[in-house]
């Protein structure tokens, strides 16, 4: 039997979708929820432990720690998927050829050649790269009609993106940063399938940060909601069905451009003067369980397919999925949630500390609004019992 390794920052999903294939399934994640199938071959990072703080995501991880403390498994596997939070650039030459899906991304994860590929072909917002808060503050005033964002060269998730205005204090440290445009507008993204000769685009999403949630400022990754209807991008649009047509266009388009493979993403803002792509992920995304189940399929097959030249027949939307991704309002220990939508569980009685991730709700429904209150209901349920059981800050 051929052996597969998921390596990112949380497997549980793949996981999930993994064991019902026929492979021997190795896994090395940072985070360990209550909920990640136990398998034979498994490493974590983060040992959750009653009364013990999961600490800052952001200080702790390192994706380079992830591939060293999995050195023995990627010797010893066939293949190779790499999830969110770990990039195969990470990862030495001759390890690349065991991964399935995108694996030369260099001149998509580095946000600068990025825009420098697409710019005159695609509508996308205007981009610098700056070497230090001074030249950022300068191109600023140079384009005094524009508002600027500055983001980090490589990254995701929405993390370390801030607003640049005249009081920015942003510490660059070793860092390397975007100066870019900022587009307000409506965030979406569409996920594809790519083999070596065909791209297609299979289905649309609302993509959410919580700016979206009143978090002035903050663009961090929320969740998504699936499919993309006049519903679900819950704002006044024109022509929704021309909208879907232009990312899947565009996103085709994009996928052959950068010879992608496997199931992969892009990202655009939408607004008056049209649809701006942001970013192509070259990766499973975080929309995986909420495709499996608006369509059906096992996402983690049809991207092994894809890899291996089959691109698979993709059944019809039978579902409205959501996902959303709460955040700690609070540093607080976990206790059990009797709730049947509620994944990435921490284990009982770890501390998460406020504004890390606690836990995700998923859901799905063939009623849009039943579903949305769901979810929102169940949010605000999950925020009620962190509060219950807040801890004093340190």
């Amino acid at each position: 039997m051929e052996k597969l390794l998921l390596i990112g920052i949380d497997t549980r999903s793949m996981l999930n979708s993994a064991l019902k294939l026929n492979y021997e399934i190795y896994s090395t994640s940072y985070f360990s929820t209550s909920d990640t199938p136990q398998i034979k071959n498994q490493k974590i990072i983060l040992n959750e432990s009653d009364g013990e703080s999961c600490g800052s995501f952001e200080d702790q991880f390192s994706s380079e720690h992830l591939i060293e403390v999995s050195r023995e498994y990627i010797d010893e596997v066939d293949y190779i998927i790499p999830i969110s939070g770990v990039s195969p650039s990470d990862f030495k030459k001759s390890d690349k050829k065991k991964i399935l899906g995108s694996s030369e991304v260099e001149d998509i994860e580095n946000k600068y050649r990025f825009y420098k590929k697409i710019k005159d072909k695609f509508l996308t917002p205007m981009t610098f790269r700056v070497s230090d808060i001074d030249e950022a503050i300068e191109i600023n005033e140079t384009y005094k009609e524009n508002q600027f964002i500055l983001k980090p060269l490589k990254g995701s998730g929405g993390y370390d993106i801030n607003l640049l205005d005249s009081d920015a204090r942003i510490q660059f440290n070793d860092g390397e940063f975007i100066l870019q445009e900022y587009v307000d507008g409506i965030n979406l993204s569409s996920s594809i399938l790519a083999t070596n000769m065909n791209v297609k685009n299979i289905i649309n999403t609302r993509l959410l940060t919580e700016h979206d949630f009143g978090a002035e400022n903050s663009f961090i990754y929320i969740g998504n909601i699936l499919p993309l209807t006049r519903e679900s991008i819950m704002s006044d649009v024109k022509d929704i069905n021309e909208i879907n047509e232009t990312m899947k266009r565009t996103s085709e388009n994009l996928g052959r451009k950068f010879n992608l493979l496997g199931s992969n993403g892009v990202d655009y803002i939408l607004n008056d003067n049209g649809l701006y792509v942001i970013e192509v992920n070259p990766r499973l995304q975080g929309t995986f369980e909420c495709v499996e189940m608006s369509l059906g399929i096992n996402m983690l097959d049809a991207h092994i397919r894809a890899c291996q030249g089959e691109l698979a027949e993709i059944p019809d939307v039978k579902y409205y999925s959501y996902k959303k991704i709460i955040y700690s309002p609070n540093r607080n220990k976990y206790q059990k949630i009797d709730l049947d939508n509620i994944y990435d569980l921490p284990h009982i009685g770890s501390i998460t500390e406020k504004d890390e991730p606690l836990l995700t709700i998923i859901d799905k429904n063939k009623d849009f609004e039943k579903l949305y209150k769901k979810v929102e209901l169940t949010s605000e349920k999950v925020n009620s019992m962190a509060r219950k059981s807040q801890l004093d800050a340190k």
